[in-house]
């Protein structure tokens, strides 16, 4: 049996996030765009759960993919439901890296934390009022860079990887706000990779995000700050590979 890894990228980010673990894989990859990057249309003020896994269903089936591990990273988890419930069964296991799970038929802003969630609701409460967008800042000062995904301060060179204008891009906001329905994965298996010094997601926001799910996952922890597949790609990888094996033999 051929699987293949499609990966879908968290907030802020775009398909080039995997660049660092693509080499790594034994098994093809996937590395989908979400929209507001590689040419796909958005409109950051109203961009929605549902338009974000159209896009990644339209990519997945233009290639003709029919055996697939979803690995999803951070806020790309809200779409992960959707894109199981739309490809069933092509779906055969789900890898969550320190992935957003708000309740069923919750928000990601539900489970911010309480001083992000109200920055955000603040904030976006004045751009529809005002006019103007918000989005996710794309680049920043490197030495911001380097101590904001936790575990080791990224060097120069994972500073200028992480902060390449075509991998990290200005986001909607707006998704935050459209609901997500876990229940609608059924019997896939789940695993929830998690990242053991991450400073976006902690160890404690990540395990209710784990309780959260509507069936016990299988957890594996790594030692990495919020990014692993950049920072710890061989590492990561081998998770992945156990993992598309177990399919492959089943």
């Amino acid at each position: 049996m051929s699987v293949t890894f499609v990966l879908l990228h968290g907030g802020g980010m775009s398909g080039a996030y995997w660049d660092r673990l693509l080499p790594h894989l034994h098994h093809p990859a996937l590395a989908v765009d979400l929209p507001g990057r590689a040419g796909k249309p958005a409109d950051p003020m109203t961009l929605t759960v549902d338009e974000c896994v159209a896009s990644v269903v339209d990519d997945v089936r233009a290639a003709g993919l029919d055996e697939i591990v979803l690995v999803a990273h951070s806020s790309g988890g809200l779409f992960a439901p959707g894109v199981v419930a739309a490809l069933a069964p092509a779906v055969r296991h789900i890898v969550l890296s320190a992935v957003t799970v708000p309740s069923e038929g919750g928000t990601a802003l539900d489970v911010m934390k309480t001083s992000h969630r109200d920055r955000v609701i603040e904030a976006m409460d004045a751009a529809r009022r005002d006019g103007w967008v918000l989005q996710t800042p794309g680049p920043e000062a490197p030495e911001k860079v380097r101590q904001a995904y936790g575990g080791d301060d990224l060097d120069d060179d994972l500073v200028a990887y992480i902060n390449d204008p075509e991998r990290c891009v200005p986001d909607s906001m707006n998704f935050y706000y459209q609901p997500v329905y876990w229940s609608a994965i059924g019997d896939v298996p789940v695993t929830y990779v998690r990242h053991l010094r991450d400073r976006p997601t902690p160890p404690a926001l990540q395990d209710a995000n784990i309780a959260r799910l509507p069936k016990p996952p299988r957890v594996i922890e790594i030692d990495s700050g919020h990014i692993p597949a950049v920072t710890h790609p061989e590492e990561f990888a081998g998770i992945l590979h156990a993992i598309a094996d177990e399919v492959a033999d089943a």
